[in-house]
């Protein structure tokens, strides 16, 4: 059977380049990158040149980069890296659970915090933020594109706003980076987290820019790497393939290809929408160009999904680090979605090198299955989309 995976918010495969740039260092280049004889040199100027690649990614200078092991380090970096007692955090209702958990442990510990949350569209109301603004306010944490609907975040006018309180900004770029130009400067923030494995590099390593004067503590304590802000010797061969990834990441940037991905994208949730009882959730807001989520009326997404891998087709009912739950999305409910709607939507999430014969198999797939779970269900009523 011939498989179709439609699930690059979970994660991408190493790119074939990727995995040659990688393959020196796990076995001929082994060397410490914090140890002064050649060995160590090597390795040391190989991940150098991958913190320059990624540091071009961030729009930022690489003394600005520091690698870790990948988004939710770096979310859980930002917010104990400057919360303390009696501080303010500001985060959304719609974000990951890196950030969402790290914030009610924060809470626990004596910070204050208020979530704000959508609109209907999934885009957070710069407003919102503004007004949700305290005297104590010392960070303000937003995603740049949300991981289940694609929403792309005004974070240039959060930016502003946070500049304006003097509070510092965290932006969780994880899902964004590498399908939306990433500019530290322009979002005027303060630290900003991403992960290789969601832009077809390894897993297991991410980065995290941090403005110069940004007072955080480590998360991590021990040795003097990475700025004395991630103890702890290099994964040299996962930062290299980091930097090939993103070096690739801003070719197809410019070439087109994400273009080519939101067509293929529109060609899908297309092709879905013909079937009766179907609706696009955040339908209408910006969104990065590989991403759709998609409700159905009469049908239950988890059977949805199950049906569909047996088909050959991977999909998901939204991020991955929820996988196996029964609860609906946090995201979707945010958004104002019903239990029942909110259980009834999959997230489908194109690979950039994804096809048209791709996208029209998974429409088929799609039509087949929903079309046998609804005649298997015991009702038989008018579709009733509530949003």
């Amino acid at each position: 059977m011939r498989r179709v995976y439609c699930d690059a918010n979970a994660t991408t495969p190493l790119l074939p380049e990727v995995a040659e740039t990688m393959r020196p260092y796990w076995t001929e280049v082994f060397g410490n990158a914090a140890s002064i004889y050649g060995e160590g040199q090597q390795a040391r100027k190989a991940a150098d040149h991958a913190r320059e690649t990624v540091a071009e990614l961030f729009h930022a200078s690489a003394a600005e980069v520091i690698f870790n092991s990948g988004g939710t380090e770096g979310a859980n970096t930002a917010i104990f890296g400057l919360m303390r007692p009696g501080d303010h955090l500001i985060t959304t209702t719609i974000e990951h659970s890196a950030v969402l958990r790290a914030a009610d442990r924060a809470a626990k510990a004596g910070a204050e915090v208020t979530l704000v949350a959508p609109q209907s569209n999934g885009i957070v109301d710069p407003e919102e933020i503004h007004r949700a603004l305290r005297p104590q306010t010392r960070l303000i944490s937003v995603m740049l594109a949300n991981n289940e609907t694609g929403a792309v975040q005004p974070a240039e006018e959060i930016g502003k706003i946070a500049a304006g309180a003097g509070a510092f900004f965290h932006i969780d770029a994880v899902q964004g980076a590498g399908k939306i130009p990433l500019d530290v400067e322009r979002f005027s923030c303060h630290l900003c987290t991403i992960s290789a494995h969601k832009m077809h590099g390894p897993k297991g390593v991410g980065a995290m820019f941090a403005r110069r004067g940004t007072p955080l503590e480590p998360l991590i304590v021990g040795g003097s790497h990475e700025r004395k802000l991630r103890a702890g010797t290099q994964n040299v061969p996962g930062i290299v393939g980091f930097g090939k990834a993103a070096d690739l990441a801003m070719a197809a940037l410019a070439d087109g290809t994400l273009e080519q991905v939101a067509r293929l994208r529109d060609r899908l949730e297309a092709g879905i929408s013909k079937i009766a009882g179907t609706a696009v959730n955040g339908a209408g807001a910006p969104r990065v160009a590989n991403t759709t989520n998609i409700r159905f009326a009469q049908v239950e997404g988890e059977a949805l999904i199950i049906a569909l891998d047996l088909k050959g087709v991977a999909v998901s009912g939204g991020s991955a680090c929820a996988s196996g739950s029964t609860q609906p999305s946090h995201v979707l409910m945010a958004m104002g979605l019903d239990k029942k709607a909110a259980l009834a939507s999959v997230r489908f999430s194109l690979l950039k090198t994804a096809s048209q014969e791709d996208v029209d198999l998974i429409v088929q797939a799609v039509g087949e299955t929903v079309e046998r779970l609804r005649a298997l269900g015991a009702e038989k009523q008018p579709f009733a989309l509530r949003s």
